[in-house]
C-alpha cells in the first residue's frame, strides 16, 4: 500500500506503524463506515455463550451481522479458527437476541430508532439472515492468506481480511484501508438462522437516493429517468445488483418515498450512462443538471 503527498512532485509517505488495537477499535466503533459500508455497532467486547469475547459486532442495512475481530501486526492462522468459532455462535442469534445485545451495549437508545437514523430506513422484518466474518489487521502471514482465499473462493465462506496502515504527514494522521479479497469478489453472507416471514418476490427493490447540494438531485432523476448511487463503493456495488425489469421504490432520506419505476437496462458508470430524449441517446454527463451545470 502506497500513499503520496502531491505538491510540486510526489512525496511518498512512510508508514508510521499502526495504532494500538484498542485505538483502532475505538475508531471503528466511532465511525464504522471506514470499513467501506454503513454499519450500526450493536456490541463491543461481546461475551459469547462459551466465554470468548468478540471485539465488535455490527449489523448492516440488510440485517446481516458482521463479526469484527482485531489483531495487531501479523495475524496467526489461529485467528481464522477463532472467527469461525465466533461465527458458530452468531449464527444461532435470534432477532430478539440481537435486540438484547444492542440494549446491553447501551449506547444507541432504541434499536429501531438507531437503525432508522443510521440507514434512513426501518429495520428489516428479520435480523441475522446471514453473517460476515472480518479480521482487521496490519498484515497477515502467507498461510493465513491462502486459507482465507481458499475458503472464500472454493467454498463461499463469508470471511475476509481488511488491512489498515497508519501514516503521518506534517502533523496530520491518516488511516489507509485495503481488503485481502476485493469486496466485489467477496462471498455473499450466509449461515443465519432467522427467516423472513414473507418470501421476497425478487421483483421489488428499495433504492435510497441521497441528494447532494452540488451533486445529484431528484429533479434531474425525474427529468431524465434515472437513479444513481452515491457515497462510496458499497452503494455502487449495491445498485449494480438491480436486474432489468425490477420495480424500484425510491426513497430520499428525511423526505420519504418519492417515486416508483422500473429498471430498463444494465447499470453503468455515470460517465458512460445514456438516456433517451426525443428518440436520441444522450450521455447523462453532457446534459444540463439542476444547479450545477450549464
Amino acid at each position: 500500500m502506497g500513499l503520496w503527498r502531491v505538491d510540486d512532485k510526489p512525496v511518498r509517505l512512510v508508514p508510521a506503524g499502526t495504532p494500538t488495537e484498542a485505538r483502532l477499535e475505538e475508531l471503528i466503533e466511532a465511525e464504522p463506515t471506514i470499513l467501506g459500508e454503513p454499519l450500526l455497532i450493536i456490541g463491543r467486547q461481546v461475551v459469547t455463550s462459551f466465554g470468548k469475547i468478540i471485539d465488535l459486532l455490527a449489523v448492516d442495512a440488510d440485517g446481516i451481522l458482521h463479526v469484527l475481530e482485531l489483531k495487531k501486526d501479523k495475524t496467526p492462522r489461529e485467528v481464522v479458527a477463532q472467527v469461525f468459532d465466533y461465527g458458530s455462535w452468531v449464527r444461532s442469534l435470534t432477532h430478539s437476541d440481537v435486540l438484547k445485545l444492542f440494549a446491553d451495549y447501551g449506547k444507541g437508545g432504541v434499536f429501531e430508532a438507531a437503525f432508522q437514523q443510521r440507514f434512513d430506513t426501518p429495520p428489516p422484518e428479520e435480523l441475522n439472515t446471514g453473517h460476515r466474518l472480518t479480521i482487521i489487521a496490519s498484515a497477515v502471514d502467507v498461510a493465513t492468506e491462502r486459507i482465507i482465499e481458499y475458503l472464500a473462493e472454493a467454498y463461499a465462506v463469508p470471511v475476509n481480511v481488511v488491512f489498515f496502515r497508519y501514516f503521518e504527514d506534517e502533523g496530520h494522521r491518516y488511516l489507509a484501508r485495503t481488503w485481502l479479497i476485493e469486496q466485489d469478489r467477496a462471498p455473499e453472507p450466509t449461515g443465519g438462522t432467522s427467516k423472513s416471514k414473507e418470501p421476497w418476490s425478487g421483483r421489488d427493490w428499495y433504492v435510497s437516493f441521497g441528494e447532494f447540494p452540488d451533486g445529484r438531485r431528484w429533479e434531474d432523476a425525474v427529468k431524465y429517468g434515472f437513479v444513481s448511487a452515491g457515497g462510496g463503493e458499497w452503494y455502487s456495488r449495491s445498485i449494480r445488483k438491480l436486474p432489468a425489469g425490477a420495480r424500484i421504490f425510491t426513497h430520499i432520506p428525511k423526505a420519504g418515498y418519492v417515486g416508483v419505476g422500473f429498471v430498463t437496462g444494465e447499470p453503468m458508470p455515470f460517465a458512460e450512462a445514456t438516456v433517451d430524449i426525443d428518440g436520441q441517446r444522450h450521455r447523462l454527463a453532457d446534459l444540463p443538471r439542476y444547479g450545477c451545470c450549464t
